[in-house]
C-alpha cells in the first residue's frame, strides 16, 4: 500500500561527533512534490541531517522516515528512490564523465534512461566524453546533478546543488528542479543564498547549532532582517525627517544630494514620506543569508 504520509519526517534526532554535538534534536517534516529548502551556515548540521536520512550516518537518537520508510531498517530501499548530490562529490579522476554515470547508473541496478541523461548534459552544456581529470568545478557539479535526476527519483536530496555554476546553468538547473517536481518529485535541498531559496522553495527551515530555530515561507526570510536604501536626489534636499519613520534603525546624509537608511519591517510609511523628496535614483541592497544567520544568532543570544 503507498505511503501518503510526508516525504520526510525527521523528530528529535541527535548526532554527536565525540564532544561535538551536531544535531541537538532536529524535528523537521515535509510533504511530498514541495520544495523545500534548508539554510544554515557551516557546522550547523545541515549535512549531517542529510546523510542521517541516508543511512551514510546514524544519529544517537531520534526517529527518521524517508517516504515512508525507516532509512536504518531499509536504507537500500530509501537510497534506491532517492536523487542524492553531496556537497563535496568525489570522482575518479581517470574515467570520462559518461563512465561515471554508466558506473552510478548500474548501482541503481541500470534503471536510467540515457536519452534522458543526454538530454540533461545537453541543457547542461557539459560534454559526456570528457575525463573527470579535465573538468572544472562547475563542470564537475553538473556532473553530481545529472547523477542525481537521471534515475527521476521520487526524492531530491541536494547539498547546494548549484554550487560552482555561472548564473546562466543557476538557472538552468532552477528549471530542471521545478521539472522534477512538476513529475512528481520532493525536492530537499542546502543553500546559502536568498534568491536560490526564493527561486526554488516553498518553504524553508533555518537550522543553527544543531537545531531547527524557523520555518518559514522564503518572502518572509526578508522581513527577518534589515534592508538599506541609497537615496539619490535631483536637487538639495533635507531628508532627516525620514529617521523618525517606524522601523527606520539608521539615518545618514553626509551630503545634500544623497543618502543612506536602514529599515526594518513594512515600508509603507517610508515609500509615503518619500514621495515628498525630489528622488532621482533610490537603490536598495538586500541583506545576505549571512546577515540574516547573524540577526539571528544575536536574537538568540539575546533572549537565551
Amino acid at each position: 500500500m503507498a505511503d501518503n504520509g510526508p516525504a520526510i519526517e525527521i523528530s528529535a534526532l541527535t548526532k554527536a561527533y565525540g564532544p561535538v554535538q551536531a544535531l541537538r534534536g532536529v524535528d523537521l517534516s515535509v510533504e511530498r512534490g514541495e520544495v523545500f529548502g534548508f539554510l544554515g551556515p557551516n557546522g550547523a548540521g545541515k549535512t549531517t541531517t542529510i546523510r542521517c536520512m541516508l543511512d551514510l550516518i546514524r544519529p544517537q537518537s531520534g526517529s527518521i522516515r524517508v517516504l515512508g520508510l525507516d532509512p536504518q531498517a531499509q536504507p537500500v530501499a530509501v537510497q534506491a528512490r532517492v536523487g542524492y548530490l553531496p556537497g563535496e562529490l568525489n570522482l575518479d579522476p581517470n574515467l570520462r564523465v559518461r563512465q561515471v554515470l554508466r558506473y552510478l547508473a548500474a548501482l541503481r541496478g541500470n534503471r536510467v534512461n540515457w536519452g534522458h541523461v543526454a538530454e540533461l548534459s545537453q541543457r547542461l552544456q557539459l560534454d559526456l566524453e570528457m575525463p573527470v581529470k579535465n573538468l572544472s568545478k562547475g563542470n564537475k557539479q553538473k556532473v553530481g546533478v545529472i547523477q542525481a535526476l537521471m534515475a527521476r527519483p521520487e526524492l531530491l536530496l541536494l547539498d547546494e546543488p548549484t554550487s560552482g555554476l555561472d548564473p546562466l546553468m543557476q538557472q538552468e538547473v532552477y528549471r530542471l528542479l521545478h521539472e522534477a517536481q512538476d513529475g512528481g518529485a520532493t525536492v530537499f535541498f542546502s543553500s546559502h543564498v536568498i534568491s536560490e531559496v526564493e527561486a526554488l522553495a516553498s518553504r524553508v527551515a533555518i537550522i543553527r547549532r544543531g537545531r531547527i530555530v524557523e520555518t518559514v515561507e522564503p518572502k518572509q526570510l526578508m522581513r527577518m532582517t534589515s534592508r538599506r536604501l541609497r537615496l539619490r536626489f535631483t536637487r538639495p534636499a533635507e531628508a532627516g525627517s525620514l529617521s523618525e519613520i517606524p522601523g527606520v534603525s539608521q539615518f545618514a546624509q553626509p551630503d545634500p544630494l544623497e543618502a543612506t537608511l536602514l529599515v526594518e519591517g513594512a515600508m509603507d510609511r517610508l515609500i509615503v514620506a518619500l514621495a515628498g523628496l525630489p528622488i532621482a535614483d533610490l537603490q536598495t541592497e538586500r541583506p545576505s543569508l549571512e546577515e540574516l544567520f547573524l540577526t539571528y544568532y544575536r536574537d538568540a543570544e539575546e533572549v537565551a
